[in-house]
């Protein structure tokens, strides 16, 4: 159980050890960190089984993972944007050569990006457009590690042009470690099982502050935007300790588990309102000024729109599945985690046509496992569908598939077995509701 990788979820590293020349030395630390992010979502769990707190819900859970999940398939086809219009901009309009092995360049990276974090970060709740995109981090009412994995897939397309200025002189190595550590030192605060972190919570962001920002109470909108640190929200007027219980979700929750739906809701209700809307400058305010925003409103809404909520509220549930439906999903849930891991080792050794099957396939599964979680009518159907083209596609590549004791041969008999059972449970739809229309 190497230490290192541990050290970097706390930032707790040294410039001369995650100090780079090449940005091709740069480790992949998030990459590195997935074995960690998972032991640390068991750990919680096992401590708020122990603190006598609700365990992590198993739909809540898949909804966080999966927009997790999501929110990498970029990553299969092509460079990070954030990275790529960085080295880009850095390689025409760098005017100082900073060293890269020096520890103040290192120093400046880090609250360089910590800096730019803040202003994506207040911007995306700020700016209805780009909240369009943040919203889906927000969506969650629990909070716990698996609430850190909940990404946007599309924000990234928006963020990289806030960390431009740091191009003029950060090399492009520096930003490349800080920018992930950042990332890590964000999970391990999306916990309710860490109260403080006592005097450090002056400077560093704490699981409090987090918890504090990730509220719908009317005190808490808006407020602790930092990544690492928490010093530019008391310096610009944006911080709020954490003192009463915290609601946790968006002022207007969820009411499906889709990750697809939780990813583009919030843009349709936006493209909605702006056809509606009369009058061009009032169109355009619904895109650049806040979500709370309507026409005679201050730029950011006023906080008297905000519902006012009070500890324990009720949270979005869904449908009652039983225990063998959501392990069920939750298995092939794992195997597609495991199949795409598997992807994204072998991506560049594929053709683009096939990378883009592959991804189709991973969306769609994540698609049908909401349709599960919400018990919706075409859910079996969308089920039995996504086995077969499984089972086709696996004998189409490998005709002597399933006749050997290996792992693929394992997951293959899965999936005929799971084909069976959606089979059964498909007819026994489908001959219950043609009974019901005679």
């Amino acid at each position: 159980f190497p230490a290192e990788p541990l050290r970097r979820l706390f930032y707790f590293v040294s410039p001369n050890e995650t100090s780079f020349e090449k940005l091709e030395e740069v480790p992949k630390y998030v990459d590195e960190a997935i074995p960690y992010f998972v032991s640390m979502i068991i750990i919680e769990a096992i401590v708020r089984y122990i603190q006598g707190k609700p365990l992590p819900r198993f739909n809540d859970g898949f909804s966080s993972v999966a927009n997790g999940l999501l929110s990498l398939m970029h990553g299969l086809l092509f460079r990070s944007i954030e990275l790529s219009t960085y080295v880009w901009f850095y390689e025409r309009f760098n005017i100082i050569q900073l060293p890269w092995n020096n520890p103040w360049t290192w120093i400046l990276g880090m609250v360089g990006v910590d800096f730019c974090y803040y202003w994506v970060h207040r911007w995306g709740h700020e700016v209805n457009i780009i909240w369009a995109a943040h919203q889906t981090h927000h969506s969650s009412e629990d909070y716990n590690l698996t609430t850190a994995l909940r990404q946007s897939c599309i924000l990234k397309y928006i963020s990289w042009m806030f960390y431009l200025p740091m191009a003029l002189c950060v090399p492009p190595s520096i930003f490349l470690v800080h920018n992930q550590f950042s990332l890590l030192y964000q999970f391990w605060i999306h916990t309710e099982t860490i109260k403080s972190i006592g005097p450090l919570e002056w400077i560093l962001n704490s699981p409090g502050h987090h918890r504090a920002h990730h509220g719908r109470n009317r005190q808490y909108i808006d407020k602790n935007f930092g990544g690492t640190l928490i010093i530019f929200d008391r310096l610009f007027g944006t911080f709020a300790a954490e003192k009463e219980e915290v609601v946790y979700g968006l002022v207007h929750p969820l009411d499906s588990w889709g990750p697809i739906h939780s990813q583009i809701c919030h843009l349709q209700y936006m493209m909605k309102t702006f056809m509606e809307t009369q009058g061009m400058g009032n169109k355009l305010s619904v895109i650049f000024k806040g979500p709370g925003w309507s026409p005679g409103k201050p730029r950011l809404g006023m906080i008297e729109d905000i519902p006012k909520v009070s500890a324990p509220m009720p949270k979005f549930e869904g449908p009652m599945l039983p225990t063998w439906m959501n392990v069920y999903i939750w298995v092939h849930f794992g195997l597609l985690i495991v199949g795409y891991d598997m992807l994204a080792h072998r991506d560049q050794s594929m053709n683009a046509f096939s990378v883009v099957c592959y991804i189709l396939y991973i969306i769609y599964c994540l698609e049908v496992f909401g349709a599960l979680f919400d018990a919706r009518m075409m859910a079996s159907y969308m089920e039995l569908f996504r086995c077969l083209c499984f089972i086709l596609v696996c004998k189409a590549g490998s005709p002597t598939i399933g006749m050997s004791l290996t792992f693929t041969s394992l997951v293959y008999w899965i999936y005929i077995g799971s084909a069976i059972l959606w089979g059964y449970l498909t007819f026994n739809q489908y001959t219950t509701k043609f009974k019901k229309a005679l």
